[in-house]
């Protein structure tokens, strides 16, 4: 009897069908929305396959994609959450330096921007949450907390840059701002969440070298789509809730033809628009923004060149397509007054400064990331170290200077945003709250003012470049009663 192989010619290889790499409709993320004042919902870590620009990845994930679903909810009400985490084992020990990056399948839960406890089962991000264990997480926001735009996405030292930049990320929209503003609250809303998308050549990201060269970045994408399609009609307004989720890199906004009508920064109101030909956004701010399209046709949204240090990633983010019967809508002429009080010279109680500085290979090309080190006060991060104590109920000035030759950095702190009143020695027209920003380069001098109100505990301040983070670029900051 002749030998027949059993096995095919194809070696079990299934091929995929094809999926279309660009110009799909925008899909927006599954919404998860609270009820009778709680929103309490499962979030499971785990790895997925996920296709996206005509590549198949295999990444770690919020329920399967990216990004993660976005949770609504209202002021006063509590977030409560079950996370399991169904990641495989760590494959690695601890790190003498824990900043190297290590233990990739360790994570926790971060709710970005928000103004909540920092301490036990809340925005806790000394928490670790180990592979094969689920954990609970209850974050109560307070009645009076601002309305808007904010985020979620794991904060482990030594693995969350690696599991941001698989797409581990999600929108938290605490709703009611602009409710009073009929040109905002008839606006079709849309949620467009940044990323930039990395993989080494297995669609994997296992490996900090895949991340770490700044150049690393393969392509952007918004809602884990490439170049996506935006319907609009003919004058019509749409609210774009813009969030920056991408692990590293600003991003310089331009639409074609186009004005951008910012109306809140970092989930906080703005008292009036402010018209912007292009909006630069850096990881983790959020630019809540109107757009009143133009005449029919088909207009890019694109990434613009920037330098930060190194050249921002560039490229398509979406297209709006303008079609169909016009609309007459029209912007606001005025919006409320902004939620926060400006912060006068007589409220300031004390007076701080922050450096962020590194250092780095005589070639920075020719370097390996481990030749990279990354600081704030000359210190890199230990989380057994109080870095700043504050008393509760301080209101503080903090000067941040970036003594760094090579990178802008981007300062953001947890649990109270901060109000920016001059950047490299310029006073603001009109001061802004942020909870994250750009500190430039080579001197750059950012200095704010911040009300420590409601909550002790120890938290995070931090560069949002991830890898600069993880690095070592992080203090802890302890609120403490007098």
């Amino acid at each position: 009897m002749p030998h027949t192989a059993d096995m095919p010619p194809t070696m079990g290889m299934v091929p995929d069908a094809p999926v279309p790499a660009m110009d799909q409709p925008l899909v927006e993320p599954e919404v998860r929305r609270s009820v009778n004042g709680v929103l309490s919902t499962t979030l499971r870590v785990g790895y997925g396959y996920r296709q996206i620009g005509g590549v198949r990845l295999y990444v770690r994930s919020y329920e399967g994609g990216s990004p993660g679903p976005t949770l609504r909810m209202k002021p006063g009400e509590t977030l409560r959450i079950k996370l399991i985490n169904d990641l495989p084992p760590n494959r690695d020990g601890m790190p003498a330096d824990i900043s190297h990056p290590h233990q990739f399948n360790n994570t926790n839960f971060h709710f970005h921007g928000a103004h909540t406890s920092p301490s036990g089962i809340a925005d806790n991000v000394m928490r670790s949450m180990a592979p094969g264990h689920s954990y609970n997480i209850e974050i109560a926001l307070p009645q009076d907390h601002t309305r808007g735009t904010y985020w979620y996405h794991p904060h482990h030292h030594g693995s969350a840059d690696i599991q941001m930049s698989s797409g581990m990320v999600g929108a938290v929209i605490v709703e009611g701002d602009f409710a009073d503003v009929p040109e905002i609250a008839t606006a079709r809303e849309r949620l467009l969440v940044l990323t930039q998308v990395v993989y080494d050549a297995n669609g994997m990201v296992e490996n900090f070298e895949t991340l770490f060269p700044e150049t690393a970045t393969r392509f952007l994408a918004i809602n884990g789509q490439r170049r996506p399609t935006i319907d609009m009609r003919p004058g019509e307004v749409q609210r774009w809730r813009i969030l920056n989720a991408a692990y590293q890199d600003d991003m310089l906004l331009d639409l074609e033809k186009h004005d951008l009508q910012a109306i809140a920064y970092d989930g906080i109101q703005l008292g009036a628009v402010q018209p912007l030909k292009q909006v630069l956004i850096a990881p983790g701010q959020r630019a809540d923004i109107l757009v009143k399209a133009a005449s029919p046709g088909t207009y890019a949204f694109n990434a613009a060149p920037y330098d930060q240090g190194h050249p921002s990633p560039v490229g398509p983010l979406a297209r709006v397509v303008v079609s169909g019967t016009p609309m007459d809508m029209k912007l606001p002429r005025a919006l409320p007054p902004a939620p926060l009080a400006t912060i006068k010279d007589s409220e300031i109680t004390n007076r701080r400064k922050v450096v962020l500085s590194a250092t780095a290979p005589e070639s920075d090309a020719a370097g390996h990331w481990q030749e990279f080190e990354f600081f704030v006060d000359g210190k890199k991060f230990d989380p057994g170290r109080i870095d700043q104590r504050v008393k509760l109920g301080a209101v503080e000035e903090w000067t941040i200077l970036n003594t760094h030759e090579h990178d802008d950095h981007v300062f953001h702190i947890h649990t109270n945003p901060f109000q920016v009143v001059s950047v490299n020695g310029k006073a603001l027209a009109v001061p802004e709250w942020r909870d994250s920003v750009i500190v430039e380069r080579k001197g750059g001098v950012v200095v704010f003012r911040s009300r420590f109100l409601d909550f002790t505990g120890v938290y995070m301040l931090h560069c949002h470049m991830m890898n600069h983070e993880e690095m070592g670029m992080m203090q802890t900051v302890e609120v403490y009663k007098g």
